[in-house]
């Protein structure tokens, strides 16, 4: 098998149909080749770039957020209301910001992340803009917590998930620097927004808010799409005998009609595996999830079962399908675009080791870019939510499916391919409410099924009660310095000194997970626990140095706890869960931040002690953490119940 790379100097943008091919006819052409698109991050490059541009998104958005504790007495003062009825004003804006990551998500997957990004800016910066005219409370629940979360959502959820498509060799490193604008946004916008406040009024602080938030606008253009590479699978090698080019040529031919028919009209898998827009009784949004739709490995298996019996990664293939065989060799170009990733694309696939199958024996060359193969219809954009892999931040080499492959035959493995449907409204102009790709990615983020999986359900709650105790110090640990008289330093700078053991715990954190004898479980655990209880017992000296330690504790368990769920979902339920997990794990920690801060505010109003308060909140940390000791034992029960009776695919 011999794998060819081809260079088109051609910028990538979403496709027009005159651009992508998109627009030809959907009828075979003896000429045009079946193409897949598929995305191989540049590993470098622009990518550095989108690092920069992520981490001032994230140093914005969660700089303001968790500043936003500093405006809640000038605006419970000026609007005479109790601790209660202020504490929604920034817990909606925390909770919306977190719930509406499923749909931020979908939408990227249809539009891009420089498009969502641009008007996620928009969004919450007029919403901030629009709350300087607040007559009541009950105006700044919807403008600046209901509108603005969302439009901060816009902004989070496409500045983390682009890193990620960018890196491969360092994506724990590039992920890990922009997240790390959390932290520093903390360190930096905590102090800022109390000296505004003092000096403006909240009014004008959240004005200023707005005007930062413009600037993201900037960053999002530098969120560049990824040329996808274009796969193409043929019956050919350059060593064939001269005499034996006319019969190669004719079962080429047949091959390729015979692939062509498949990826237009579903690829011949088992009937409830098909590529369909019917509505499913077992899915919500009348489309399965990804999981129920092949992988770009899987194609170029399958596509040439007709000849070998190959099958779809273990999904059961056409039963007459292994019937016939034979060892014809598979020809595989693949043409990659972006001119200025040309000589790291050539360059990694040109060093690698054989791959395993499909790939396994390949060879690899170079064409020079006259010989890039013609563009078809099939030629789609790879969507980010059609990867497994694109919730993942930690270093690759964690999983299995990256350490027994090559790069390419990575992957070939994580990308599932987009449908007949997406074709059809790419090259439509058609304005669809809910397009194929929003459908298929909500299926995939909010697909219910996995509550039958006690696993899941003990890290989903889990991250509920920790969500339930997470914003508490971001609120009260200045207010609580100042009544109790502490120092000037202690009232400007804790919530700043949070921020610092989050950028430390997430470096630390990085670095300690990434070690194999390291249970990424019982990271999490310990530094969840410390955390909880650090917070219980915060109260009892008020001495500086003593609640400086608390920040740092705290932050460092924060930063534990952001760094290490995606691990913890790869571990025990699969990297193919790890987009479903994710999304519903959104739900849960929004709904979380949403009531956190309120019940908070009910406390400190029937109390009016910070140390019930803190208590209470460090409680849920603890509860959390104690609720994840058991996952380990209760996963291997879970994955022998498995093997014993397998769960039905729905």
């Amino acid at each position: 098998m011999v794998v060819r790379v081809a260079t088109d100097e051609r910028p990538f943008e979403t496709p027009s149909s005159d651009e992508s091919g998109l627009g030809r006819s959907d009828s075979p052409s003896e000429d045009a080749e079946p193409e897949a698109a598929l995305v191989v991050p540049p590993d470098g490059g622009w990518g550095w770039v989108v690092v920069v541009a992520s981490f001032l998104c994230n140093f914005f958005v969660d700089g303001i957020i968790f500043s936003g504790g500093m405006l809640k007495e000038s605006i419970q003062k000026e609007f005479q209301i109790s601790e209660c009825q202020v504490a929604p004003v920034n817990s909606l804006l925390a909770g919306f910001y977190l719930l509406a990551g499923p749909f931020v998500s979908a939408l990227a997957n249809k539009y891009g992340f420089r498009v969502v990004t641009i008007i996620g800016s928009t969004v919450a910066a007029a919403a901030f803009a629009l709350s300087y005219y607040a007559t009541s409370v009950e105006y700044l629940y919807i403008v600046y917590g209901i509108v603005g979360g969302i439009g901060l959502c816009m902004v989070y959820m496409p500045a983390v998930l682009t890193v990620g498509f960018y890196f491969e060799k360092w994506r724990a490193l590039a992920t890990g620097l922009a997240l790390c604008g959390s932290g520093v946004g903390t360190f930096v916008m905590a102090p800022l927004t109390d000296a505004l406040n003092d000096s403006l009024g909240w009014r004008l602080t959240i004005v200023v808010h707005a005007c930062m938030l413009l600037l993201c606008i900037i960053f999002g253009a530098m969120f560049r799409p990824i040329q996808p590479i274009r796969v193409t699978l043929t019956d050919q090698t350059e060593e064939e005998d001269m005499a034996r080019r006319h019969e190669e040529a004719v079962e080429k031919l047949n091959s390729m009609l015979k692939l062509q028919s498949k990826l237009d009209s579903g690829i011949s898998l088992p009937a409830d595996m098909r590529f369909t827009n019917k509505v499913s009784p077992h899915t919500w949004m009348g489309v399965p999830n990804n999981t129920h739709y092949p992988t770009a490995e899987e194609v170029f298996r399958g596509s040439n079962s007709h000849i070998n019996g190959a099958q779809y990664g273990g999904r059961r293939a056409s039963a007459n399908a292994g019937a016939i065989k034979s060892h014809k060799p598979i020809f595989m170009t693949i043409t990659v675009a972006e001119k200025d990733e040309q000589e790291d694309s050539n360059s990694n696939i040109d060093n690698a080791e054989p791959p395993t199958a499909p790939l396994i024996g390949a060879t690899v060359k170079v064409l020079p870019s006259q010989q890039a193969p013609r563009r078809s219809h099939l030629d789609l954009v790879a969507r980010p939510l059609y990867r497994d892999d694109i919730f993942f931040g930690a270093s690759l080499t964690r999983l299995p499916q990256y350490t027994s492959r090559t790069s390419l035959g990575y992957h070939l493995a994580v990308t599932h391919v987009p449908t007949k449907e997406d074709t059809r409204e790419e090259t439509s102009s058609k304005c669809k409410f809910c397009p194929e790709a929003v459908k298929r990615a909500l299926a995939t983020m909010l697909d219910v099924s996995l509550f039958r999986s006690p696993t899941f359900v003990i890290l989903a709650v889990s991250g509920f009660f920790t969500m339930l105790g997470f914003f508490v110090p971001y609120m009260y640990a200045t207010q609580r310095a100042k009544d109790n008289h502490g120092s000037e330093i202690s009232q400007k700078w804790l919530v700043s000194a949070i921020g610092v053991a989050n950028i430390v715990g997430r470096i630390m954190c990085g670095l300690v997970s990434s070690m194999p004898k390291v249970s990424p479980l019982w990271l999490n655990n310990i530094a969840v626990s410390a955390g909880g209880i650090a917070t219980m017992i915060s109260g009892l000296y008020y001495h500086d140095v003593y609640q400086f330690g608390y920040c740092a504790v705290f932050g460092l368990a924060v930063a534990c706890f952001a760094s290490l769920r995606s691990i913890l979902v790869v571990e025990y339920l699969g990297l193919e869960q790890l987009t479903n997990c994710f999304g519903l794990f959104l739900l849960f920690q929004g709904l979380g931040a949403l009531l956190g801060a309120p019940i908070a505010g009910f406390i400190m109003d029937q109390t009016q002690s910070y140390d019930i308060t803190f208590g209470v909140s460090g409680a849920f940390l603890l509860i959390s953490a104690l609720m994840c000791f058991p996952v380990d034992r209760i996963s291997r029960w879970e994955k022998e119940r498995n093997k014993l009776n397998p769960p039905q695919n729905v």
